[in-house]
């Protein structure tokens, strides 16, 4: 038996409830399926931010917030200026969802709990009649006479318009690719580095502000970033790492995870200006051991280490050192290089980039330029962004922009 409707929305995550319900709230009269493959609804809701769900983030201007779309900048611009972070905090308000900023810009519910957001949007199917439909792993899409035929594991739909927002699911993309679309390889995104090294091996915990470059063999690879970074039992973490990661996902995965990084544990400061910071740190503590307290605002066990490392002894006092132990101290502050073997998934928080090709795409519909009502969503496509909430709002964006196309 087959069952007709007027829309399917495939993939029950955060952009596929979304344009759900705002397509039903746009239009009553509408009868709108959603299938997902799964038992469970919105999984990555629930374990995002910790178990809180980092909705959004506070940067309010259209062509800022674009800057954390490793893929996805230039095409998110216009889209944001339709539908971004003030509509996402006035959307989810309305239905009694407020949600805080926390110092770093990121966006939560005020509960603090993922639970929150995952009620309302069932809430919200619940009020506006859309059916949510579990265990549906979708096996065939085809179109015949402009109408959609989906084939599932439990049965068959036909409907007018067809919504994917599927996540970066290789199943659905290789559907996605028999209707005639590009899709463009996955790759990891948003993950830390594997660093086996004696200078931080010992300092699990410890987090600084830094400044990060990746250092390829050819020079070929032009990646920095700074901000916090993390010393883990692993190697390196923190939003340092993991914005070089996002926009250096596809470079890495060609150099296999494999290559090395320099760090500037003094943020911007060079190598001369430090060392001449060393010679009058010399000349005013010279009975002190350098490891006895930290300098330059760096955290202790940090600052220890890479005394040793520069070859400067416990026992040593500031009066005994030598401009090129201070040289080296110096390069070591400012230059050291560490090797990446590998990495690690950053918590639940998988991101791939890769997906549709942003090119067959209609940004002002979120619409197929190959197929007339066929619309994207979400992480489907070839967007992703650094951590923070900006995936979850590109997610709300599109799905917001799909349902305004296909109500009007």
């Amino acid at each position: 038996m087959t069952t007709k409707t007027d829309i399917i929305v495939i993939g029950g995550g955060a952009a596929g409830f979304f344009t759900a319900i705002n397509i039903a709230e746009n239009d009553p009269k509408l009868k709108i399926i959603l299938l997902e493959r799964g038992t469970n609804v919105l999984t990555k809701v629930k374990v995002s931010g910790g178990g809180r769900c980092n909705v959004t983030h506070a940067e309010f201007i259209p062509k800022e917030l674009t800057q954390n779309y490793p893929r996805g900048e230039k095409e998110l611009l216009g889209p944001f200026h339709t539908f971004m972070t003030g509509d996402t905090i006035e959307w989810f308000e309305k239905r009694g969802v407020p949600l805080k900023i926390e110092e770093d810009g990121r966006m939560f519910p005020e509960s603090n709990t993922s639970q929150t957001i995952i009620d309302c949007f069932l809430n919200e199917t619940e009020r506006l009649g859309v059916a949510i439909l579990k265990n549906h792993s979708v096996k065939e899409i085809q179109k015949e006479k402009d109408i959609w035929q989906i084939s599932t594991e439990k049965g068959n739909f036909t409907s007018e318009k067809l919504v994917m927002a599927t996540g970066s699911s290789t199943k659905v993309w290789d559907l996605i690719k028999k209707l005639g679309h590009t899709i463009i390889p996955p790759v990891p995104s948003l993950f830390t580095f594997n660093i086996n090294d004696d200078r931080i091996k010992e300092l699990p915990g410890i987090a600084t502000p830094a400044s990060v470059q990746v250092v390829s063999k050819n020079n070929k690879l032009k990646l920095e970033s700074e901000g916090p970074l993390l010393i883990t039992h692993k190697g390196l973490s923190g939003p340092a790492i993991l914005k070089l990661s996002a926009w250096g996902a596809k470079e890495l995965n060609t150099e296999n995870y494999q290559f090395k990084i320099k760090v500037n544990w003094l943020l911007d400061l060079s190598t001369d200006e430090v060392f001449e910071s060393l010679k009058s740190l010399r000349e005013t503590n010279k009975k002190q051991s350098p490891t006895t307290y930290a300098q330059l605002g760096l955290p202790k066990r940090l600052w220890q280490s890479l005394v040793l490392a520069s070859g400067i002894t416990t026992n040593q006092k500031w009066a005994e050192t030598t401009n090129k132990q201070l040289k080296e101290l110096a390069s070591q502050l400012c230059e050291s290089i560490y090797q990446v073997d590998g990495k690690s998934t950053f918590k639940e928080e998988f991101v791939t980039a890769g997906g549709v090709d942003l090119k067959e795409i209609d940004f002002k519909r979120y619409e197929s330029k190959i197929h007339k009502n066929l619309h994207f969503a979400g992480e489907v496509l070839n967007i992703d962004a650094i951590t923070g909430g900006f995936n979850f709002q590109n997610a709300w964006t599109g799905g917001f922009i799909v349902a305004k196309s296909i109500t009007e």
